[in-house]
């Protein structure tokens, strides 16, 4: 099968996560990626392990580290070109090789990459219909734009740790980061669109454009319900453990052997719950009525689910719940995520082979399409693994110029 961008060709200059998460996705549709990384150290993820990655086989002969874990989360379906851009001779070849790109994708700081003749004014005077897209924490304008931004101050000064975590008066309460870096995963999915959206205009007018986004500026719009609520209402927001802002009951209950997720969403779904739990006279109170009503009395009414929840167990409820349509779920660590049944049917764990014959886990792409599926081509490459073949096929470079430029440093095989 073809994939659905493989006669597309991204130069991707981005390291660490929302940028190569964004190149992987398209990957993964078929994308040809080209991930521009600096000799030597390469992608700061790399090194940060453990876990590390099965060391190569010839890894005594290189004396390197192998690659942290972390590296393969968002690196797969790149070839990796080690290529120093701080060198008149490697900004030579990054420009040859725009030419015969579509998009250039990189997370400089503001300004980093126009000393190098790299930004994209220079790019787009050399390829006109060049899709550029830039990450950075804040974005091109602002007074903060100079600033550089990780996923952790991005949660915090964005307004996601103030809504994450357990009420303030609460023991262990206060601001906490999500588990995972979620303002950088959002971002690159929103490079992702943004990219896909500039190459289906220039489709229609060959004209190509630059794309400015910041992590502040995703975090801030992912703030969702959270928000519109507080623009709306004047009320901030604040820290509700697993309780949701909107809708009652929906949050975490104890059973008698653990917690579990009770999500109900509307006033019929509310009065089954009632029904199997023996709370036949809660949908029919006025507190309780409506869901307008539940949110003004949620501390109430909590407390009368957990007197109940608590005599049975977990299973119980799960499958009480669920044979009456009422939506539910376990409490599940990630090994227990990869043993559900659903998990494993949807194929959500994948497993490449590396170029040294090594078998790398990591976990799907969660898009099924029915006509161009995505593909797991190839693991995420080793530094500059695939330095001279991209030389010598795209640039048409000689062995000979080719080992030069490795002898003079410019690129590492």
């Amino acid at each position: 099968m073809t994939g659905a961008l493989s006669h597309i060709r991204v130069l991707d200059l981005s390291r660490i996560l929302a940028g190569p998460w964004a190149s992987q996705i398209l990957g993964d549709m078929g994308a040809d990626i080209i991930k521009i990384e600096r000799p030597v150290t390469g992608d700061d993820t790399r090194g940060w392990g453990p876990p590390y990655l099965p060391a190569f086989e010839d890894n005594a002969q290189e004396n390197t580290q192998p690659d942290a874990a972390y590296f393969a989360c968002t690196n797969r379906n790149k070839r990796s070109l080690a290529l120093d851009i701080t060198a008149p001779e490697g900004q030579a070849l990054v420009r040859e090789l725009v030419k015969q790109s579509d998009v250039v994708l990189e997370n400089f700081k503001v300004g980093g990459l126009a000393k190098y003749g790299l930004d994209y004014a220079s790019l787009s005077a050399i390829k006109p219909d060049l899709v550029y897209c830039s990450i950075t924490g804040f974005g091109q304008t602002g007074p903060d734009a100079h600033k550089a931004g990780y996923d952790f101050m991005i949660q915090a000064m964005g307004g996601l740790m103030s809504v994450t975590g357990q009420p303030q008066d609460t023991a262990g309460g206060g601001p906490i980061k999500v588990g995972v870096a979620l303002a950088d995963i959002l971002t690159g999915l929103y490079a992702t669109s943004a990219i896909l959206a500039a190459l289906a205009h220039r489709g229609e007018t060959g004209k190509g454009q630059y794309i400015d986004l910041a992590l502040l500026d995703v975090q801030v719009a992912t703030l969702a319900n959270q928000a519109t609520n507080y623009l709306v209402s004047g009320k901030i927001p604040t820290q509700m453990g697993n309780a949701h802002p909107n809708l009652v009951p929906y949050q975490s209950f104890s059973a008698s052997d653990g917690p579990f997720i009770l999500a109900v969403g509307n006033d019929t779904q509310f009065a089954k719950f009632c029904a199997i739990a023996g709370l036949d006279n809660l949908p029919g109170d006025l507190r309780f009525k409506t869901n307008r009503a539940r949110v003004e009395n949620r501390d109430i009414l909590s407390a009368k689910i957990t007197a109940v929840t608590a005599d049975k167990p977990v299973d119980h409820w799960l499958l009480a719940c669920s044979g009456a349509g009422i939506p539910c779920g376990p409490i599940n660590d990630i090994e227990q995520v990869f043993k559900e049944p659903q998990v494993q049917h949807r194929g959500m764990k994948v497993d490449l082979q590396r170029s040294d014959g090594a078998s790398i886990p990591g976990v799907a792409n969660p898009i099924k399409f029915s006509d161009t599926p995505v593909t797991y081509r190839t693991a995420p490459p080793k530094l500059g693994e695939h330095s001279r073949a991209i030389l010598a096929s795209e640039l048409k470079l000689s062995e000979k110029e080719i080992d030069t430029l490795i002898q003079r440093q410019i690129i590492a095989n």
